[in-house]
């Protein structure tokens, strides 16, 4: 019989799914905030800009998280997976690599006016972004999501740790 710790205990690869969720959907609103804003009938570039600011936070502090917190778990408990989590760590460089692009390109959108080149740069950044983010989420979820879901980690029942926060 599953107590609610047990059911709790279970889903730490479950919440790593559901923020993985959360974080594809904010990518697509930023897209279609990008592609309003291109159309002319988006919202401002400083409204775009912090919708940015904020979805890329939010992805460096879940990856941030996991090399942290959730990788040296797993390794420690799961010594075979190390290959596994060194490529999800090299896969988090390329994606922070994508995100200080993106933001320095949305910090060159600075008028009013969409200025059609700039937010196609954008707009490609953010196609290069998606596909590494979902690339890697994919290969994530199938190689480390029941590893996670066997843990027992007393300080994450206490505090939830950073790679499972999704909106703050």
């Amino acid at each position: 019989m599953a107590t609610e710790s047990n059911e709790r205990l279970a889903a730490f690869g479950n919440q790593l799914v559901e923020v993985h969720l959360w974080l594809r959907d904010e990518l697509d609103r930023l897209r279609d905030d990008l592609d309003a804003y291109l159309d002319g009938g988006g919202e401002r570039p400083r409204e775009l800009r912090a919708h940015c600011l904020s979805f890329c936070s939010a992805l460096d502090r879940h990856h941030t998280g996991e090399d942290g917190g959730a990788f040296p778990v797993l390794e420690r408990r799961f010594p075979q997976l190390r290959p596994v989590l060194d490529e999800l760590r090299n896969d988090h460089v390329l994606v922070s690599d994508a995100l200080r692009r993106l933001e320095s390109l949305m910090s060159g959108l600075e008028t009013e006016k969409a200025d059609p080149g700039k937010a196609r740069s954008v707009r490609a950044e953010l196609d290069t972004l998606a596909a590494l983010m979902e690339t890697h989420f994919v290969y994530e979820e199938k190689r480390i999501v029941s590893a996670l879901n066997s843990l027992d980690v007393p300080g994450w029942h206490a505090s939830r740790p950073d790679f499972l926060d999704g909106p703050t």
